[in-house]
């Protein structure tokens, strides 16, 4: 059989090459195959003996052709390759034994050639946001963004031709209808579903709400696209079933709950966000609905099940609209072991869209981090046994009245305290280490200072896990007629989660064996209304973080998937991607897999952004008096421009001390003062928007996602340069990996995050075309050091101006009139 038919020359030499590395021994390749059913790609899978090599079967699902060689070049099929040959014929793969030389194929069993994908043409695609286009036609001062027409073609090639695309698009490109109606179009053509990943809540229900509705107009096709959220945001009618029938509440919880029962019977929906109301956390905890505390067929809700609903309705769904958070827990699921074919926390796909793209990072570092503390262990043993209003109440009390067991409450009781002491203990040994910090991090140099908290780790593993199986011994007493009652589910879920805490209190002990892993430990401040009636308002917080997520990345979306498109208004610096694409492991995919494009803002930042540096206040270095100098700075610069100013901090305290000084000075001024943390963010920004003479006060979250257009924000002001906290753990440990290999910490982490950051915070002016204002940077570094040119040419080119804070001022003033 001729053997350029079934292969091509690249997948040839790969097999030969690897062959041969191999010492020419058998090996096992997972292979790809085109529309004509020529083998593209392999990969290896795993090596064998002379005569044998075992099948690599997360491989083997996710590929088309099974391929060995036999080494003697006899390439008849043994006994195993028929089973093997058989087992493909199922899953509707072809299975090939070669010779070593990769000249000679024999062809066991026949793969199933792949559909044929109907290619959009991109000028056609394109042509829906065009000056001719309907979209032009149904408003008649619409102008064409020619940027957005570029963007758009590169998605159409991204989706034709299986590419990773990765693309900057500045503000008011337009980028969501740049990839909604590729994605929509191509959903349609190819009975294809396509999910649409981002960030913020806000995005997704403008995405939902407007612009899916829009582009169906514009494109004249009527998809599907289906919200899908985590099952805890969704109501669990057997769950409120069962809490209702205990009434274990005071008086003001017994209200809201009977406001969730009331509404239960109404809402379409069951989401928590059709509440007219905000539920108390303790509350909607008890009510919603949970993976492990499924009881799938056998619950006697089913029918009426929200969560069944959208899994029902995202099933049939073109398009799916996800945050981060639920596709890095599909992913997750699919990596470890439901494969990429079938349904896990999403119904299967193969295209992927990320808005947002440059917070991919962040949460896939956030999602695949552990931790524990106190609140968290104790809310789990309250579900198994409390004692409230003098009476006993839990699903352990409960179990023991089903179980035919030896066992007494009171032994249960003495377990569950013996965890809590254990746990109370490891709280005091945390407060100790932190005494005079609010972070530190495990590793060879403070290795000793932990020892106290490692002991009390273990005490408390050692009482979780005989205490877990303790419990689960009266499952096999309880009676077979009793084995359905939601009881055991929740009970069992409930054991689930203590069992996973003692693995990461296991992962602590021996940390030293887990090197891609960051381990730490966090004093963090309980909320106000928590902590008013405590002594102490703080808690500890013990975390594991992967030091990288690359690969994860890689395996799980980037390598497995058709096509990936990355759009984001911040993903390069300095006219490079390199660094948002080493961190996200986009750079393990080949290089011809890569689609890159920077689409810059149509706005007039020439001609109505001022971006002025001020040059006479002090380094940042010296705390105490550059703190002096940004209260008056930031003073003047709101005097100048009538309030309708964003001051971003990357410290809370420096934010409060500023903050403090503006009010006592401009208490009479008409201008409101607004600071993070005094309401809620969404309250917050309303008040900003509506008050066009306010100021905001802000740090972190506050950097991006501020969407403020028109007069009410005219001008930003950047207190210091966001660069990463030295003593932060995770970056410290980060930074130290690339001092390990030899490289520069400061150039190749702290710079790039902080340039990231940077342009996230200037982006916050410029929201629509006509916005006019000034981007005002306290922090000299950024004209003065060489790095400084980074941050400059990584924002859109503006009017400059350096000069000290009574000059910008004055300038500030008239450049606003």
């Amino acid at each position: 059989m001729q053997i350029n038919r079934r292969f091509s020359d690249n997948a040839r030499q790969e097999m030969r090459a690897r062959i041969e590395e191999a010492g020419g021994n058998e090996v096992f390749f997972a292979g790809q195959i085109n529309e004509e059913g020529v083998v593209v790609s392999v990969s290896v899978g795993s090596r064998g003996s002379i005569d044998s090599v075992p099948i690599n079967f997360s491989q083997k699902r996710t590929c088309s052709v099974l391929i060995h060689n036999h080494p003697s070049g006899v390439l008849q099929p043994s006994e195993a390759d028929l089973l093997a040959a058989s087992d493909c014929s199922e899953n509707a793969q072809g299975f090939y034994i070669i010779n070593n030389q990769v000249s000679e194929v024999y062809v066991v069993m026949e793969p199933v050639l792949p559909r044929k994908i109907k290619k959009l043409k991109a000028e056609d695609v394109a042509f829906f946001l065009s000056k001719e286009g309907p979209l032009a036609k149904k408003s008649p001062d619409y102008e064409e963004r020619p940027v957005q027409l570029e963007l758009v073609k590169k998605i159409v090639t991204a989706f034709n031709e299986n590419k990773i695309g990765v693309f900057e698009a500045g503000t008011g490109v337009g980028k969501s209808f740049s990839y909604l109606i590729p994605a929509m179009i191509w959903a349609a053509e190819n009975k294809e579903r396509v999910v649409v990943s981002t960030g913020t809540i806000n995005l997704q229900q403008q995405l939902m709400e407007k612009d899916i509705p829009s582009a169906e107009k514009i494109t004249g096709k009527k998809i599907k696209a289906v919200l899908v959220k985590g099952r805890q945001n969704y109501l669990c009618l057997r769950r409120l079933d069962e809490t209702g029938r205990e009434r274990d509440f005071f008086n003001e919880e017994q209200e809201v709950f009977d406001k969730i029962f009331e509404w239960s019977k109404t809402t379409p929906t069951g989401s928590r966000s059709d509440l007219s109301f905000l539920p108390p956390e303790n509350i909607w905890q008890k009510v919603n609905s949970e993976a492990d505390a499924c009881m799938g067929m056998k619950c006697p809700f089913r029918e009426q099940c929200f969560v069944m609903k959208v899994r029902k309705e995202a099933a049939d769904a073109n398009i799916l609209v996800v945050n981060h958070h639920i596709l890095f827990a599909d992913i997750e699921s699919r990596l470890e072991g439901a494969g990429f074919e079938d349904t896990a926390v999403l119904p299967p796909y193969k295209r992927i869209i990320f808005d947002e793209a440059h917070g991919i990072e962040e949460a896939a570092t956030s999602f695949f981090s552990s931790q524990i503390n106190r609140f968290k262990i104790q809310k789990q043993l309250n579900l198994l046994y409390r004692t409230r209003r003098s009476s006993i109440s839990g699903f352990l009390f409960t179990l023991l009245s089903m179980a035919v067991s030896q066992e007494s409450l009171e032994d249960f009781i003495e377990d569950v305290n013996q965890i809590k002491n254990a746990l109370s203990a490891l709280e005091d040994a945390g407060m100790i280490l932190l005494e005079n910090e609010y972070t530190l991090r495990l590793y060879e140099k403070t290795s000793s200072i932990f020892v106290n908290v490692l002991h009390a780790m273990s005490v408390l593993q050692k009482h979780i896990a005989g205490f877990t199986g303790k419990v689960r011994t009266l499952f096999d007493a309880v009676p077979e007629d009793s084995r359905d009652s939601p009881v055991l589910y929740e009970t069992k879920s409930v054991l689930r989660r203590l069992e996973d805490f003692t693995v990461v209190l296991g992962s602590f002990l021996s940390w030293s064996e887990h090197p891609d892993f960051v381990f730490w430990v966090q004093k963090s401040k309980l909320s106000s209304t928590v902590a008013k009636d405590m002594e102490n308002p703080y808690y500890v917080q013990f975390i594991q973080t992967p030091l990288d997520i690359s690969q994860t990345m890689n395996k799980g979306v980037f390598e497995p998937m058709d096509t990936v498109v990355c759009t984001s208004a911040t993903l390069s610096i300095g006219n490079s991607f390199k660094y948002w694409e080493r961190r996200t492991g986009v750079l393990f995919a080949e290089n011809q897999r890569v689609l890159e494009g920077d689409f810059p803002s149509p706005f007039p930042y020439k001609h109505n952004v001022l971006f002025a540096v001020t040059n006479d206040g002090p380094s940042p270095e010296k705390s105490f008096e550059f703190q002096q100098y940004i209260e008056d700075a930031v003073i003047r610069l709101i005097k100048s421009s009538g309030g309708k100013t964003l001051v971003l901090f990357t410290s809370y305290d420096s934010l409060k001390r500023a903050c403090d000084s503006a009010r006592r000075e401009l208490h009479l001024s008409g201008i409101k003062i607004l600071k993070q943390g005094d309401d809620d963010r969404f309250r917050l920004l309303n008040l900003f928007k509506e008050d066009e003479n306010s100021v905001l006060f802000a740090t972190d979250s506050f950097w991006e996602g501020v969407d403020v257009p028109g007069s009410s924000l005219s001008q930003v002001i950047i207190v210091k340069l966001p660069f990463g906290v030295p003593n932060n753990p995770v970056f410290a440990a980060k930074s130290e990996l690339i001092q390990q290999k030899g490289g520069n910490s400061f150039m190749e982490l702290y710079v790039p995050d902080a340039v990231i950051k940077f342009r996230q915070g200037f982006g916050r002016l410029m929201r629509r075309n006509s916005d006019r204002g000034a981007v005002v940077v306290l922090d000299r570094r950024i004209a003065e050091k060489q790095y400084g040119r980074i941050f400059t040419s990584s924002v859109p080119e503006t009017k400059k101006m350096y000069g000290g804070v009574e000059e910008i001022a004055a300038q500030l003033a008239s450049f606003m009139e």
